[in-house]
């Protein structure tokens, strides 16, 4: 069996298993959601905090919320890093440096997972575990929750409520994360992969040294970490490395898993608004993107440039060879149009366009289908501006689901798809302007450049991934990335719930023969155009810089 079509077959495996589990898993989730009962362990977590479930919030207050959470688990992260040096189970290494514990700290609460660090050389069980591990469920289900928020916008009139912040993010985490983890560890188990806590333990000889390993509690992290988008690999090689992702079945495994999540919300949503076409239609728009994704970077890597390529028949450069090019393929658009950022090749490897392919996914918005909840808001909002492109074309007040699309909701819509633009193009102008912080580049020119370019579109993306030619584990881009990470997460979060409240107090508007049909492959047509348009028109110029010009000249 050729390459080509190992690939081939590989995705269309993948795409099976993800059709099989759309309805039953987003069925579940939107009666997760639109549930009045408690679990008895929900209650004991509700008593422990002292939140009242049943108490609805005005958007203002949901904000809250996700602020107030999200701000003391940093600061729980970030103390338990500064005083790993003192706690059991930290296998011998010392304290996490100042610059580097806030960088993770915001990373892992951010749902981004960028890592500056080799795993097995700096964290422990107890940080992997008790702090990192945790934030892969919690940070997750945060984003689930301003999701179904923004849902409930849609679904709701005549009142601002939302649902309450600590009921949706304590179901999240429990009926939906820590099932679906434990299931997918225990998989992953069964495949190979190591769960324990055991220490370091020297393995042999090599080139002259000898070698250790540390074992760890992989598979549960390894879950979680692709079941909730999140990335951050117990090693350093990620789902490279043979303890996280030990065969190619696990391969196909993991990125089922970090797909799953945010393709299914799309019927989530569509039974929350009363109109699984409507799920349909934004699946139809993900999917397109995704699918087209995917054959653009399996034809960019299979091209055969060059003797070497067509040798070895594609770019081998920087692939795992238990996977080949057709499956690291698939894992890497995967990952960049998802928040999830794990890794199973060197993307700094891959050909000059195949690697503006990762960084034009993550550009995108991370929406096709994105992370665990910030893809369907992102998508949402995008339908939100494709409606209104609309409106203007036809000369009509633009609509959609029933809510009329005003002045104050698109300038809350503009608002959410220019930040996160300003974030990367500012920080990434700063870096290759200012003296210092080029000499973390590995290359010179375009390749360089595409290197600061990946890092902070992966940083305010909450992607995570790295074109790992860059030392980013320096004051700089520690500070510059946490705070890409920190803006990028939540100032989005912002405009998400103020739309969603606007919507809600809204009276539903009767559908006439003048109305848009959202459910129809008109509309997916043009939201996928708006996407690709509006992106393109934003990142063109940058692009042109990095990736566009070395696949250019190669």
């Amino acid at each position: 069996m050729g390459p080509v079509l190992a690939g081939f077959l590989q995705l269309l495996a993948l795409i099976g298993a993800l059709a099989l589990a759309y309805i039953p898993l987003g069925n579940y989730m939107a009666r997760v959601y639109s549930s009045d009962n408690h679990l008895r362990v929900e209650k004991w977590i509700y008593k422990g905090i002292g939140a009242n479930p049943d108490t609805e919030m005005t958007w203002p207050a949901y904000l809250r919320g996700v602020l107030a959470f999200s701000a003391v688990s940093v600061l729980f992260l970030y103390l338990l890093q500064r005083l790993q040096g003192v706690l059991p189970g930290s296998l011998g290494f010392d304290s996490v440096d100042p610059a580097q514990s806030f960088n993770t700290a915001v990373s892992f609460v951010t749902n981004t997972n960028w890592q500056s660090y080799y795993g097995e050389q700096t964290m422990g069980h107890v940080v992997q575990t008790a702090g990192l591990a945790v934030q892969n469920f919690v940070s997750a289900a945060v984003g689930i929750a301003v999701a179904v928020a923004l849902v409930r916008g849609f679904a709701r009139s005549r009142t601002g409520e939302l649902g309450n912040f600590w009921s949706d993010l304590v179901r999240g985490t429990i009926r939906i994360l820590v099932p679906g983890a434990a299931i997918a560890a225990i998989v992953l188990v069964a495949c190979g992969a190591i769960q324990n806590f055991s220490g370091i333990h020297e393995v042999g000889q090599f080139m002259g040294g000898s070698q250790q390993w540390n074992g760890g509690a992989v598979a549960s992290q390894e879950a979680i970490k692709e079941f909730g988008t999140n990335g951050g690999g117990y090693f350093n090689a990620n789902s490279a490395h043979p303890f996280e992702n030990p065969t190619p079945f696990t391969n196909l495994f993991e990125i089922f898993l970090l797909l799953v999540i945010p393709f299914s919300l799309t019927r989530t949503f569509g039974v929350m608004v009363g109109s699984v076409k409507q799920g349909y239609a934004i699946l139809a728009t993900m999917a397109t993107i995704w699918v087209g994704f995917v054959a653009l970077m399996m034809w960019t890597e299979f091209a055969h440039h060059g003797a070497a390529l067509q040798a070895a028949g594609g770019a081998y450069e920087g692939k795992e060879v238990r996977f080949g090019v057709g499956s690291s393929s698939i894992f890497a658009v995967s990952t960049t149009l998802t928040s999830t950022g794990a890794v199973d090749s060197f993307h700094s490897s891959f050909t000059g366009l195949g690697g503006g392919v990762t960084i034009l996914g993550m550009q995108l918005g991370e929406i096709a289908p994105g992370g665990t909840g910030s893809g369907l808001y992102g998508m949402l909002i995008m339908a939100v501006i494709a409606v209104f492109i609309a409106g203007l074309m036809v000369g009509r007040t633009p609509e959609y689901l029933g809510k009329k699309i005003g002045a104050r909701e698109i300038k809350l819509a503009a608002c959410y798809i220019l930040i996160t633009p300003a974030l990367v193009l500012i920080f990434t102008a700063a870096s290759m302007a200012l003296p210092t912080p080029p000499h973390s580049m590995l290359n010179s020119g375009a390749h360089g450049f595409s290197e600061i370019l990946y890092a902070f579109s992966s940083a305010a993306n909450n992607n995570g991934s790295a074109f790992a030619g860059l030392n980013a584990n320096t004051d700089w881009f520690n500070t510059m990335t946490g705070l890409a990470m920190l803006l990028g997460r939540f100032l989005p979060m912002v405009f998400v719930l103020a739309l969603a409240g606007s919507l809600a107090e809204q009276k539903p508007v009767p559908a006439t023969a003048g109305t848009l049909r959202t459910e129809k492959p008109l509309f997916t047509g043009l939201l996928v155009g708006a996407i690709l348009i509006i992106t393109g028109l934003t990142y063109f110029p940058a692009l042109a810089l990095g990736p566009l010009a070395e696949g250019l000249a190669s």
